[in-house]
């Protein structure tokens, strides 16, 4: 999947330097309520999005920036519902030089038009930590309703609760979410537009 700004292409370990060089831009990892690899962690977070892509639960990928061939994130698709058509996109960051840069905005339009004219998905969920209150309101911008709050459900590293957030996009929304998009990615002014997202 490619746009103006970047393409998507599907997760590989050769990938393995290109997303820890993209991490590093901000220290990605010190976010306490994400999950951006890190030198410790890169090769299980590599492991665990190819094991997942194999058992068909998710789909990867490293994302580029088209005019300098960069590795600046990565995103996928996840919770995988063949049968329901439905599925999530989530577990997205980029490095901090791209956030609220339009990236996002870009990134997102590519993966639900996929999902939703080429996977003939009925709905896209989106799901973040209660406290990533960008990531929300990222959310929120891209035309998504809030579903609800998943009180207590799960614990992270620390031991903490996670409230988890839920939003989706469903199949009769999507003709206005794209038009809105469209328009958002045309008349992207540059920084400060609050078009990115961690």
């Amino acid at each position: 999947m490619a746009g103006d700004k970047v393409e998507l292409i599907p997760l590989d370990r050769s990938h393995r330097e290109g997303l820890l060089k993209a991490a590093t831009d901000g220290k990605l990892w010190e976010l306490w309520f994400t999950a951006v690899p890190c030198d410790q962690t890169i090769d299980r977070y590599i492991d665990q999005a190819l094991s997942e892509k194999k058992e068909g639960k998710a789909f990867p990928f490293t994302i580029i920036e088209r005019e300098t061939d960069q590795v600046i994130g990565s995103t996928r698709y996840l919770n995988i519902e063949q049968r329901h058509k439905r599925l999530e996109i989530g577990n997205t960051w980029y490095a901090k030089s791209f956030q609220r840069t339009g990236v996002n905005t870009e990134c997102k339009y590519l993966l639900l038009r996929h999902a939703f004219e080429n996977l003939n998905c009925i709905a896209v969920e989106f799901r973040t930590h209660w406290h990533n209150h960008r990531s929300r309101n990222a959310i929120l911008r891209l035309g998504a309703k809030q579903d609800g709050v998943l009180r207590n459900h799960q614990i992270d590293q620390e031991g903490n609760l996670r409230d988890t957030v839920v939003f989706s996009i469903i199949q009769s929304e999507w003709s206005a979410v794209k038009q809105s998009l469209e328009f958002m990615m045309v008349h992207y002014s540059g920084p400060g537009s609050g078009t990115g997202s961690i």
